[in-house]
């Protein structure tokens, strides 16, 4: 506030000053108060800021008493057997973990294509499905270590003629949307060059090449090895190449702390032979 102080009006601004009370210095101490309080304030809103975002995703589900583990309809990993029993590897080893974490397996079916957009509106808590171990994957998840191996292979007709990947070149090539097999797919000099065929799961790629709508499928080996071949329901289709080795593992929401209490359960299904057992019984290879 500008004061203009002449002498005609000494008496006056003597008399202004009194009826204000305190120094200008002290008057602004009510201010100052409110800036520390604002202050205190603010920093306790960024430390429940923090709190929320260094939140325990390990204490989130053993609250609710459940990890819902998002997967698609993939053998030998997660399938409905013949007698209408929901099964597979991947069914078998989360039951056997989620002891070991002390919470109930919840399974939801989802669109393979948007799993990490799901992990991260919470609308399941992991990705536990077969899942390759992509450079994608792991730069927008936590992730396990590796807990078996796998590979993309080349599916077709056992009667077509197949000598490389060149041969597709001018072929339909059928692959799992948002998977590995869509990255070797597109990744590969000449697989990348043929029609390229998404479908919602892999196993309606082995329906593509029944059917002769696809000249080939490029799809995990350990899919593979279950759905075709003799006593299947597509006995005359064939493995005709592998393409590249790689790993399975599962994805939790990035910074999640689930990863590595899963790792140690791991460990501890190891130490016990759990694992192995389930390895033999769905013939699988565990990794190293």
């Amino acid at each position: 506030m500008k004061r203009i102080i002449s002498i005609s009006l000494a008496a006056a601004l003597a008399l202004s000053l009194a009826a204000c009370g305190a120094p200008a210095s002290e008057s602004a101490a009510p201010s100052e108060s409110a800036s520390a309080s604002e202050s205190t304030a603010g920093t306790q809103e960024a430390a429940d800021a923090g709190s929320d975002a260094a939140e325990s995703d390990l204490a989130y589900v053993q609250d609710k008493g459940t990890l819902v583990i998002g997967y698609t309809v993939y053998a030998p990993m997660n399938y409905t057997d013949e007698n209408g029993e929901f099964t597979g590897f991947d069914t078998e080893l989360a039951t056997a973990v989620c002891e070991q974490l002390g919470v109930t397996p919840e399974f939801q079916e989802i669109n393979w294509n948007t799993k990490v957009v799901e992990l991260d509106a919470k609308s399941i808590d992991c990705i536990w499905n077969g899942m390759t171990l992509t450079e994608d994957i792991l730069a927008n998840t936590a992730c396990t270590e590796p807990y078996a191996k796998n590979a993309q292979v080349v599916v077709m007709k056992a009667d077509a003629e197949y000598a490389s990947t060149a041969d597709l070149a001018d072929g339909v090539v059928a692959y799992e949307a948002g998977s590995a097999g869509q990255d070797t797919v597109e990744g590969d000099e000449y697989l990348s060059q043929a029609e390229g065929v998404p479908m919602s799961v892999q196993t309606n790629c082995l329906r593509e090449v029944e059917a002769g709508t696809a000249t080939a499928a490029v799809l995990d080996l350990t899919l593979a090895n279950a759905m075709i071949g003799e006593g299947t329901d597509y006995a005359d289709l064939e493995i005709k190449d592998e393409l590249n080795v790689e790993e399975y593992g599962v994805a939790f929401r990035k910074g999640s702390d689930l990863a590595e209490a899963v790792n140690q359960a791991f460990a501890a299904l190891r130490e016990d032979g759990t694992m192995q057992a389930l390895a033999d019984k769905y013939n699988l290879e565990l990794a190293d």
